[in-house]
């Protein structure tokens, strides 16, 4: 270990003495990458992906003109990745346009149960254990979102509205692993004992609407030095396609806010977050949406795993309203020009830490004695660190290691929130 931290240091002071200025990009970049990596949650992935961007004649650098992506790949554990992204700051003078089309098939998508320590996590459980995959159930999302925003004259404010259409199938797991005549799982459970309604168990359709304000100060969005976002606004459904009694209202809030430490090298980041039922009733396969203005992840989840919680096993925590919080420290290691192009290599310590603070359907869940705790809601938290491969700020391959601390009592290394180190190869912060 020793070794390996003075190799590092020595790599990254040879780095920056080789830094260079930056150059200022235009026209089209690439960003192709073959989809190789790995998550704990979902297994080994492979397929393609790319990030591309128009700079146009350099004057809006390191800020694109417009940005597209593109994947198709699959992982291990049976799930499908299909998706295009486009945005914008400048197509429309004076609004932003963000668009997505997206499929996601999940064989084997993990279901914890609802309200976070209520709910009973037995580590043995999780996975394909003996034929049964206790913890597991299918999930198909298709997803078509569209995002515009505007600012309140020359301030920092603005506004932000969209519509977002879900179509979502569940049901039981599917795996060539699974014996299909002994596996009962979880989710099968809470239909059986009507915690999922039976018109809820098989999905259902939502056109989704949210507005709102933000407040932007940030240097640059993709990597800020620093500055402030704020983002308050409210979503919904009318539950107009599906009509399961499935109308719902909720509020999202999030701050974040970075500052300077060391100019261009080290910059601290905080992001502070909140999203709550106001009205309605949110149908279970919902829950899980983690809702967001400007989109940092292809698919933003929680609670738990990769976009919220990392370290922890993927949407651990489901309820009517969550509260997180995330804080990193970034320290650009080595600064460099490549094939011309700029780079940046950075790392990010990180903890983490949320809880549901408004549960769902908890005296259903009461009357599952086996499956229920009795526990009350605490902090959930997780620490871990991070590597990052930055291509002219706004291309970046991150691989991130975390791990879940703490099992609704006591502070300690416990399982509550998923054996061993979470992992996750992916694109861009979470915040």
């Amino acid at each position: 270990m020793k070794k390996f931290l003075i190799a590092t240091l020595f790599l990254a002071l040879a780095f920056s003495a080789y830094a260079q200025e930056e150059i200022k990009k235009t026209g089209l970049n690439f960003g192709p990458l073959p989809a190789i990596g790995y998550s704990s949650d979902l297994g080994w992935h492979y397929g393609v992906l790319s990030d591309i961007f128009w700079y146009g004649d350099g004057t809006t650098y390191p800020e694109y003109v417009w940005k597209a992506n593109v994947e198709v790949s699959r992982y291990s554990k049976g799930n499908t990745v299909l998706h295009s992204f486009f945005d914008s700051k400048y197509l429309i003078p004076g609004l932003r346009v963000s668009a997505a089309v997206s499929w996601f098939g999940n064989k084997t998508t993990n279901f914890y149960g609802f309200n976070g320590a209520s709910s009973l996590y037995d580590s043995a459980l999780d996975g394909i254990v003996d034929g049964a995959g206790f913890y597991l159930m299918k999930r198909n999302i298709f997803r078509v979102q569209t995002c515009f925003q505007g600012a309140f004259g020359d301030s920092n404010w603005g506004w932000a509205g969209g519509l977002t259409y879900w179509n979502i199938t569940t049901g039981h797991a599917v795996n060539k692993d699974l014996d299909y005549a002994s596996d009962h799982s979880l989710y099968d459970l809470y239909v059986e004992n009507d915690i999922i309604p039976e018109a809820e168990k098989n999905g259902g359709q939502h056109l989704e609407g949210k507005l709102g304000v933000v407040f932007d100060t940030r240097d640059h969005e993709n990597n800020p030095q620093r500055g402030t976002n704020f983002e308050l606004y409210v979503f919904g459904s009318p539950d107009i396609i599906s009509h399961h009694d499935n109308s719902y209202l909720k509020l999202a809030a999030h701050f974040k806010q970075f500052f300077t430490l060391v100019p261009g090298r080290l910059v601290f980041g905080g992001h502070l977050a909140y999203q709550g039922l106001i009205a309605g009733n949110a149908p279970f396969y919902m829950l899980q949406s983690i809702q967001a203005i400007n989109m940092k992840q292809i698919n933003t989840e929680g609670l738990g795993s990769t976009c919220t919680l990392r370290g922890t096993v993927n949407n651990r925590l489901q309820g009517n309203g969550y509260a997180w919080m995330n804080t990193e420290l970034r320290w650009s290691f080595a600064k460099f020009r490549w094939i011309n192009q700029n780079w940046t290599l950075a790392t990010n310590p990180f903890f983490d830490m949320g809880m549901v603070v408004q549960p769902y359907r908890q005296e259903q869940l009461e009357k599952l004695a086996t499956y229920y705790t009795g526990n009350k809601e605490k902090l959930h938290m997780s620490a871990g660190v991070g590597l990052h491969v930055i291509m002219n700020q706004n291309f970046n391959i991150n691989f991130e290691f975390g791990k879940a601390f703490y099992d609704g009592m006591q502070m300690g290394w416990k399982n509550n929130d998923g054996a061993g180190l979470g992992i996750n190869v992916g694109l861009n912060y979470i915040f």
